[in-house]
């Protein structure tokens, strides 16, 4: 099963968090949100379609993200877990950890945002960039 959620690029974005990844459908970021590298996302946890969820919430699940800024793209390997709520309003994070929380997406993830490349990071700090995080479960 494949997913895309589009993004925003934000003047505050960062990047340089070591364990987590975030997207979020908020339009402000500030410099605190040092995991953040998209805003306004056209999805959050709780939008995502039923069949997606469950398909997180099997612990056997493979996760792949990619990221793709214009030419530009960074693929995360993660993994679903059977206590993933997925019911944030707004938010999305993918994890290094095996944290649950109404914001988590995949756990045991093998990228944080502090690899995201530089030169990826440079872009999304324009606003007017824009991005696609694509979800495929097997």
């Amino acid at each position: 099963m494949r997913f895309e959620i589009e993004f925003s690029g934000h003047e505050n974005i960062r990047s340089n968090h070591k364990r987590t990844i975030e997207i979020t459908k908020d339009s402000e970021l500030t410099l605190q949100g040092d995991c953040i590298i998209g805003v306004n996302a056209n999805y959050s946890c709780s939008d995502l379609p039923n069949a997606l969820k469950a398909k997180l919430q099997d612990p056997s699940s493979r996760v792949e993200f990619s990221i793709k800024v214009q030419d530009h793209e960074f693929v995360v390997k993660g993994k679903g877990h059977e206590d993933l709520i997925l019911s944030h309003p707004e938010d999305i994070v993918i994890r290094k950890s095996d944290f649950v929380c109404p914001r988590t997406l995949a756990v045991k993830c093998d990228k944080a945002s502090d690899l995201l490349p530089r030169e990826m990071v440079k872009l999304l700090q324009n606003p007017k960039t824009k991005g696609t995080f694509t979800i495929v479960v097997e």
